[in-house]
């Protein structure tokens, strides 16, 4: 039904934001193997485990799939690394199959920041199709956003302690990777967006 919607976007290149369902362990029973087991008991609204109400996380991640391969004129942006940031060969599997797929990193840093060697190498690898973004206002929040991507501090909390009860490490990002994280990449994908309070690239 929304088929004309995307291939409108895609003609007129209008980068489609995307946010398909919510961390897996949402989606898997509340024990001692989810590692989200104090925010399921904090807030029951975000449980989806009856399968007669909601379908299973991988099921949510197929039909988007599905969605992404069938237009691959459009420029897609998945909200919060997909929900793979546990999983970044996934998602690199993804960036290497559709050339047309970006994403932001909002939401996920807990599980950025307690594997930096290997979200380091992620995020250098794939610089010009990540995004610094967040679809809610915390700004409590940034200066952990900043401290995991800007610095080499080891061993810090995270400001929600709901999130993650595992400590974080910054990536030590380049600058020239930190200005695509930014800014830049975001200056590429929307023409629109005005130049003039950014600095030249």
């Amino acid at each position: 039904e929304l088929d004309p919607v995307w291939e409108t976007a895609a003609r007129l290149r209008i980068p489609v934001f995307i946010h398909v369902g919510d961390p897996s362990e949402f989606f898997e029973p509340i024990d001692y193997h989810n590692e989200r087991w104090l925010e399921l008991a904090l807030y029951p609204d975000r449980r989806y485990q009856d399968r007669a109400r909601f379908p299973r996380f991988e099921e949510l991640m197929a039909e988007r799939n599905r969605l992404l391969a069938r237009h691959p004129k459009v420029t897609w942006v998945l909200a919060h690394l997909g929900w793979h940031a546990n999983d970044l060969a996934r998602l690199g599997r993804m960036f290497d199959s559709l050339p047309n797929l970006y994403s932001e990193v909002g939401a996920i840093l807990y599980d950025l920041g307690r594997q930096p060697k290997a979200a380091r190498e992620f995020m250098i690898k794939y610089q010009d199709r990540l995004l610094f973004g967040k679809d809610s206002f915390q700004p409590d929040e940034y200066p952990y956003y900043w401290r995991v991507f800007e610095t080499n501090d080891e061993y810090f909390d995270y400001y929600r302690d709901y999130h993650a009860f595992w400590k974080l490490y910054g990536l030590g990002l380049p600058d020239s990777v930190l200005k695509k994280l930014y800014y830049g990449n975001a200056l590429k994908l929307t023409a629109a967006i005005p130049r003039s309070g950014f600095p030249k690239q």
